[in-house]
């Protein structure tokens, strides 16, 4: 049995309460490590070991912070078959995909030590003619990371590496359900001389430790991957502090399917879109409109490749398509959605009901939905699973119109061959991301961000770095 312990201020110790909570493998429903049940002391101690290294590391060299960033590329590739194996272990996150999850954060890592040298101020141009205006960007301090279940690594990332790069220090709190490879990538990268304190992980509940780290003065920066409800609850922990959030929050994409699509790619790149880690993706494709002229096709072709996505055991040498729910809430949610589309009369193509093939596991049956209504809870509210509701449409804009009618507004998809088209959805989409004639799957130099419920602020590239600084003008008479 594993047992992990917090790591503040470069050490490693146990809850300050001694207290542990279990991580349940969802395929075995076993336990299978024991993590820190921190709370305010373990908050206190954070918060204490971040601020005090903040002002130094500020100090150094931005080129010198990122040497860092390069040694944790290369600890996580050493381990990175022992940390795909964590991965896939404490989240049932099939094989190929884990080893894609720890190797896009290695990269990710690498890419923000790219930036040492190139993210710049900027010089403003005076009304007065002996001044010049210089604009700085400065580090915004220390930064509370707060990570998801469903892609913890690489999330772990997107908070880490930029944080270090720009100057601040930072806490980060993983998930309670997926705790352990963010535990193991402390234990690989203790060794790296890490100043104290710059990088620091706790555990614990979210009323608890989280409430504490977030309503702290001394937190410059809370940045969230998590539900729309967690991150109401965090600006309202903020408003006292006035300090800084940056959300991503729920999804609910739209995917348009035009009568002039390429409908073998479309169809490969929707199930590829709504199955990848069982359907529990913020930005997976949730609700699809499907011209009338191509509905029956698009139907047909995708009641054949839902019902052969293959699910089972995460670690099968012949990797399944997907493997299971994260826990019996998720599932019980998505049996719940289904039950109450079929009751206001849905079709069920596929599946529709868990999975009762299995030895063990939290599954359910990669579904298809059709006669789905923009009225239906499918069809508005964020599924997190592999069920697929389709709506039919009469024409283009109905599609777009429907797409934005939404509170949500993360990422969206449409699959046409005509360049009017292309060109309206990118302009029309109210939502942060917009893919044409591929799946859903950002890159770490775009920008991820929501519109909308889905969030504020964003992740990645050039913006996603801007979010660690603060902007400081200079005006300089001489």
């Amino acid at each position: 049995m594993k047992s992990y312990q917090q790591y503040i201020n470069g050490e490693f110790r146990d809850a300050v309460s001694k207290e542990q909570f279990e991580v349940i493998n969802p395929f075995t429903e076993k336990v299978v490590a024991m993590a820190p049940k921190g709370g305010v002391e373990d908050a206190a101690l954070a918060l204490e070991a971040a601020s005090s290294a903040q002002k130094a590391w500020a100090a150094k060299p931005c080129s010198e912070r990122a040497v860092y960033l390069t040694k944790m590329a290369e600890a996580i590739r050493a381990n990175r078959v022992m940390l795909a194996e964590t991965l896939a272990e404490e989240q049932a996150k099939v094989m190929p995909l884990a080893q894609v999850e720890i190797d896009a954060t290695a990269a990710y890592f690498d890419y923000y030590a790219g930036w040492a040298n190139k993210y710049e101020g900027e010089v403003i141009q005076s009304d007065r003619p002996t001044e010049n205006i210089l604009l700085y960007r400065q580090p915004i301090g220390v930064v509370v990371g707060i990570c998801p279940w469903n892609f913890p690594f690489f999330v772990m990332a997107r908070k880490v590496a930029p944080s270090i790069l720009t100057g601040c220090t930072i806490i980060l709190k993983p998930s309670s359900d997926t705790p352990n490879t963010t535990f193991e990538f402390a234990k690989i990268i203790a060794g790296i001389g890490l100043p104290k304190g710059v990088l620091n992980f706790v555990s614990g509940g979210g009323s608890t430790l989280g409430d504490a780290l977030v309503r702290s003065p001394e937190v410059g920066l809370i940045t969230l991957t998590g539900s729309v409800e967690t991150g109401q609850r965090i600006i309202a922990a903020t408003a006292e502090n006035i300090t800084k959030t940056s959300l991503e929050l729920g999804g609910k994409a739209p995917v348009i399917v035009c009568s002039d699509c390429d409908m073998d790619l479309t169809v490969k790149a929707v199930v590829a879109s709504r199955v990848i880690f069982s359907g529990q993706v913020c930005n997976c494709a949730e609700r699809v409109y499907v011209e009338a002229p191509v509905y029956d096709e698009f139907m047909d072709r995708m009641t054949k490749a839902m019902a052969a996505v293959t699910y089972g055991d995460p670690f099968a040498k012949t990797p399944p398509d997907m493997s299971c729910q994260i826990n019996a809430a998720q599932l019980g949610k998505i049996e719940d959605m289904v039950s109450t589309a079929k009751a206001a009369g849905v079709e069920v193509l596929v599946g529709g009901k868990r999975a009762d093939d299995q030895p063990s596991g939290y599954f359910y049956k990669p579904t298809l939905l059709a006669g789905c209504t923009q009225d239906m809870e499918i069809i508005r509210k964020e599924i997190f699973g592999p069920v697929l509701p389709v709506v039919k449409v009469d024409d283009f804009d109905e599609a777009i119109d429907l797409s934005n009618d939404c509170e949500y507004g993360l990422t969206s998809s449409i699959f046409t061959s005509n360049m009017n088209k292309m060109m309206r959805a990118i302009n029309e989409l109210k939502f942060g991301e917009t893919y044409v004639n591929r799946e859903h799957f950002e890159a770490i130099q775009g920008f991820h961000a929501g519109w909308r419920k889905s969030g504020i602020g964003g992740a990645d590239g050039k913006h996603g770095l801007f979010e660690y600084l603060q902007s400081h003008v200079a005006y300089i008479q001489y």
